[in-house]
């Protein structure tokens, strides 16, 4: 009896495993030699003509364009590395690329894949535990190491020439945003400017609003002014339902249009009567009413997005108000000044000089468009990982220090598993070890002299030594200041060896030649469901596509 149409394609058994680890193993080769300080960048180009050039790993993967079904799962490892942690995202993808090799191995040496699966799962529970047992307890006041985290996270991008000092302004950004409710990142906006250099990159302990004033006769500058948000538009109040008006004379259409500026005019008094020195607007002026406000000396700021809305009333103590006149004092924010100035060109208002700033923005310079968003991206890391450590309170020396751990104790944890689950917590031991060793790659140093000499002092009970890609030699990573947030670690074994085990028990392969003919769901004139609807998704199953045309 045949069950699938004749266009379809299948793939069964071994077929179908080794099909999947080589595209798992290709997309973490792909990622491989961005690695560490010494990484190499890549360049990313489009059809169209749009170039990235990032060592990044989850932007590197996003930008590429994978068709394979289980290279895309080793693609989520990254962005899941990403959400949760905000760096880590190359180790995470290169540990998945080399479990998948070692099981490999393992297969071809007739070990049933959920034999592996099952060694990976025991070997990842008691790596998360000796993480545990080897992080540093880290203080949320102690500066000096929230900075060396976040210089950490900088290191090998193109913000490292300047990471000091964007270092500090990412530990001073993400300390300004914290409160009892935790940290939201979204409070920290990043503004990039093409022009000027990376040290001109600058912290405002307040929102930049992407808009200018509405008229031209508006102050530019408010000094201890108060802030009212408003939501709503700036205009006469239309009516609920459809109405009509009939003018029989000039003169009623006069009254009418009269009329009109009186309501503009008393909603401007009612700023005035509260006091009010600027207004944000998440709707249209009327024009009438920005004549008058520039009479009264208010500024005013027109279509304002609602995420800089809710950041101003955050960072000035403002309540956001959807009815003029339901506006009291009570709903007014204060902030020491408001300005328009000048940022790449661009006419912005700052609102700086706030009592307790909740919601901050980084201003990112550099010479070029591709630096200046790098850069940003390399801020972004370093925000994500300071604001686990403030969270967390833990870390672990970087340098391939813990993988060599890991890979050590493992190792002895193996002797104690039994059956052939053994043979597989060995090879997650030595796949951990790919990452000391991709470091020494990509530093230009002897890997097999490089890893002996870790293996060596971690033997010897040094849980901090790692590697020194510029001069080669073994250190202690935690004294040099190297270290990262003990959960980006934990989250790169964890879910590298989910997407692992997934991609290992999957023994079959199925996808339909048709593979334009429609998706899942979709209905033709007999209401059945198209051939080609099974395999939608699942393009590119032969080979990896058009990964190669993007890298």
């Amino acid at each position: 009896m045949i069950v699938l149409s004749e266009d379809s394609q299948r793939t069964s058994g071994k077929d179908a495993q080794s099909m999947n680890i080589t595209a798992g193993k290709a997309v973490a080769e792909s990622v491989r030699t961005t690695l560490g300080p010494k990484g190499m960048d890549k360049m990313l180009v489009d059809s169209g003509g749009s170039v990235v050039v990032t060592n990044d790993g989850v932007t590197i993967l996003k930008e590429m364009d994978i068709d394979h079904p289980a290279a895309n799962m080793i693609v989520e490892v990254s962005e899941t590395q990403e959400t949760e942690v905000g760096d880590g995202t190359t180790s995470a993808v290169v540990i998945a690329g080399e479990l998948l090799d070692q099981a490999e191995e393992l297969i071809e040496q007739d070990i049933h894949a959920t034999t592996v699966a099952q060694g990976y799962r025991q070997a990842a529970e008691k790596a998360k535990e000796i993480l545990d047992d080897g992080a540093i307890d880290v203080s949320t006041e102690d500066r000096d190491t929230l900075v060396e985290i976040a210089e950490t996270a900088m290191t090998g991008k193109g913000a490292e020439g300047a990471k000091d000092l964007l270092a500090n302004l990412v530990v001073d950004a993400v300390v300004a945003v914290h409160d009892d409710d935790g940290i939201d990142l979204d409070n920290v906006a990043v503004e990039t400017v093409v022009g000027g250099s990376i040290d001109e990159s600058e912290l405002v302990e307040g929102v930049i609003v992407g808009k200018e004033r509405v008229d031209e006769n508006m102050p530019y500058f408010a000094e201890d002014a108060n802030v009212a948000v408003f939501d709503g538009a700036f205009e006469v109040a239309e009516t609920e339902i459809d109405a009509e008006v009939n003018v029989s004379d000039p003169e009623q259409l006069q009254e009418f249009l009269d009329k009109e500026e009186e309501q503009l005019k008393e909603l401007v008094d009612q700023l005035v009567a509260a006091d009010v020195d600027v207004v944000f607007v998440g709707d249209g002026i009327d024009d009438m009413a920005q004549h008058y406000l520039a009479q009264e000396g208010i500024i005013a700021a027109r279509r304002v997005k609602s995420s800089e809305l809710k950041a101003v009333a955050r960072a000035t103590g403002a309540r956001v108000v959807s009815n003029l006149d339901d506006l009291s004092s009570d709903d007014l924010g204060y902030a020491g000044s408001v300005a328009q100035k000048d940022v790449g060109g661009d006419q912005r208002l700052f609102v700086e000089d706030v009592e307790d700033a909740k919601s901050v923005s980084l201003i990112v310079r550099g010479g070029t468009e591709h630096v200046v968003d790098e850069v940003e991206r390399a801020i972004e890391d370093s925000l994500g990982v300071v604001r686990s450590t403030l969270l967390d309170g833990q870390v672990l020396p970087g340098g391939g220090a813990p993988e060599t751990e890991l890979a050590l104790q493992l190792r002895d944890f193996a002797d104690s598993v039994g059956g052939r689950e053994q043979l597989a917590v060995e090879a997650f031991a030595d796949a951990l070890e790919v990452i000391p060793r991709t470091l020494a790659e990509n530093a230009g140093l002897d890997t097999i002299d490089s890893l002996v000499e870790l293996r060596s002092q971690h033997d010897g009970g040094e849980f901090g030594a790692g590697l020194d890609a510029y001069t080669g030699d073994v250190i202690d990573m935690e004294a040099e200041g190297v270290v990262e947030p003990l959960a980006v670690k934990s989250q790169a074994v964890e879910s590298a060896t989910e997407a692992a085990v997934m991609i290992l028990r999957i023994d079959d392969v199925i996808a339909a030649g048709d593979l334009a003919g429609g998706q899942v769901g979709d209905d033709d004139d007999d209401g059945d469901m198209p051939a080609g609807g099974m395999g939608g998704g699942m393009g590119g199953m032969g080979g990896m596509g058009g990964m190669g045309g993007a890298m």
